[in-house]
């Protein structure tokens, strides 16, 4: 593969407009179109992060799969990046990995241990990856995790700290950034949702990835549209940020799911006491569409259907892009499928009493 080399962007949320990000060459606005500059894959040099490192091998690029869902509209078409492929069974894998690899270039973690706060499958992402490349790993994760989650972390031998899970996803948060700053010699804290490492492994993989694949196989017309749900920001970020430089019309749809009982990795935000990621550019968003989890959760019984066995945040983002697609508001809607169904088994998800089944 052949490409521009990367140079970081080094934007940041109020920074400006996404035409402030530069970076791999292919994404200046004004340079060339959006069609005639994504069939230029990511050079290998630009991202690392797929490449063996160490005893394991990462994949860099997920296939883009068509949504053939009965519910979309005559000529919509709907397509989403299959995340559940990576190694780690989800989308962290992406920014985990870039993550972990730059703390390693600087030496973040000579001496210190890796810390950080996950819902689970960051953390699944953070456990493979440092097992592998022999980095001490703190992780402050909610006690209701789901069995699957907890246990895949425990087998790659991080250490767990679980967190009241009454208290809000945002309490690990809280206990990681203690933590840091009570033993700052012990922990190197990552920070995945201030970490400008997460949006830009999505901006140059995820975006890079997903606009080339497109073009590959439906010309020249670029996604109209992008759907994500919120956990970090980094999602919504990196491949906005991409999208709304190569095709600046496009529509950048956030999901929102509902705030009791909610819907894993997503957060609801819109209260004042909700934690913010500091990487979110919520100036890229122009509509926002709310989702149940009983919504989500039926949208993942039809996916499987389809032969697409994924999670909850993937049935709410597929049930947010045919709402998107009933409105009119867009014809060609990508979003991603960020993790496989196999982790929500001991949830119920999959039982006829979980709504799934």
């Amino acid at each position: 593969m052949t490409g521009p080399a990367e140079t970081a962007p080094g934007a940041t949320r109020g920074a400006g407009s996404p035409g402030a990000v530069s970076g791999d060459g292919g994404a200046r606005p004004g340079s060339a179109t959006g069609a005639d500059r994504v069939a230029d894959r990511p050079a290998p040099e630009a991202d690392a992060d797929g490449v063996a490192s160490g005893r394991a091998a990462w994949r860099r690029w997920t296939p883009l799969v068509d949504v053939p869902h009965p519910d979309l509209p005559a000529g919509v078409v709907l397509r989403a990046k299959l995340e559940s492929v990576h190694p780690g069974g989800s989308i962290k894998d992406r920014p985990i990995a870039r993550i972990v690899r730059r703390a390693l270039e600087r030496g973040d973690v000579r001496g210190r241990r890796l810390l950080d706060s996950s819902s689970g499958n960051a953390g699944i992402a953070y456990a493979q990856r440092c097992a592998a490349l022999g980095v001490p790993l703190t992780l402050v994760v909610p006690a209701n995790a789901t069995r699957e989650r907890l246990d895949r972390i425990r087998a790659h031998g991080a250490e767990l700290v679980l967190t009241d899970p009454m208290e809000g996803y945002d309490a690990t948060i809280g206990k990681a950034r203690a933590l840091a700053r009570r033993h700052p010699d012990r922990y190197w804290y990552a920070n995945q949702y201030g970490n400008e490492d997460n949006w830009l492994a999505h901006y140059y993989g995820t975006a890079a990835e997903l606009l080339a694949e497109w073009t590959d196989t439906l010309g020249r017309a670029l996604p109209d549209a992008f759907v994500t749900g919120i956990g970090t920001g980094g999602t919504l970020t990196g491949v906005g940020r991409r999208l709304k430089i190569q095709q600046g019309d496009a529509r950048i749809v956030a999901v929102i799911p509902e705030r009791f009982p909610g819907i894993e990795g997503l957060k609801p935000l819109g209260q004042p006491d909700d934690h913010v990621p500091e990487i979110l550019d919520e100036t890229l968003i122009d509509d926002r569409i709310p989702v149940t989890s009983e919504q989500a959760a039926d949208r993942c019984a039809e996916l499987a259907r389809l032969g697409l066995f994924v999670g909850p945040s993937s049935g709410a983002n597929v049930h947010a892009a045919l709402e998107l697609a009933a409105s009119g508001r867009a014809r060609r809607i990508a979003t991603v499928l960020p993790d496989t169904g196999e982790r929500y088994v001991s949830t119920g998800l999959w039982s006829s009493e979980g709504g799934a089944g």
